[in-house]
């Protein structure tokens, strides 16, 4: 069985995040994806409401389980048997960041490999952080997220 393993904040997750998610549950029998806690940043959501979402968001996928993270990706794929971890690329500039981690994961073991996948051109221009920050300043972000992060978001604003 190929056990894959797709980590994220997903604060929140947008349709560049679904696009990456969909394409690597055909590439696994099972796909993890994992809601991480990550203390540097500040994120919007909590984690269990992050949870809340992606669960709902991924439910018609039959694949995939969501969990929850709060430690080393690689060892926490050790633990569920995933032999790669995903990741998504937008630009170059992610292609520098996730070279490096993926040779920091790389030396803490070698079972675990790396499979990135090139986001659609559509979705290679914003991120979580630009959503949330165009969400702040009471943008319109329907194009980017599936409507119940959107309602979420909204919820968050107070709109």
């Amino acid at each position: 069985m190929r056990i894959g393993y797709y980590p994220g904040t997903f604060d929140p997750i947008t349709y560049g995040h679904l696009d990456i998610i969909t394409r690597a549950a055909n590439l696994f029998d099972k796909l993890y994806v994992s809601v991480s806690y990550n203390p540097i940043k500040n994120p919007l959501f909590t984690t269990e409401e992050r949870v809340k979402l992606v669960t709902e968001v991924l439910k018609e996928i039959s694949n995939i389980e969501v969990v929850q993270s709060n430690m080393l990706t690689v060892e926490h794929c050790k633990q569920l048997g995933a032999s790669h971890i995903v990741r998504g690329l937008r630009a170059v500039t992610d292609y520098d960041y996730e070279f490096q981690l993926n040779s920091i994961n790389r030396e803490i073991s070698s079972e675990i490999d790396t499979v990135f996948l090139m986001t659609q051109g559509k979705y290679s221009f914003f991120s979580s952080s630009s959503v949330r920050e165009l969400a702040q300043f009471g943008g319109n972000v329907t194009s980017f997220v599936p409507d119940i992060v959107k309602e979420a978001i909204d919820k968050k604003f107070k709109r």
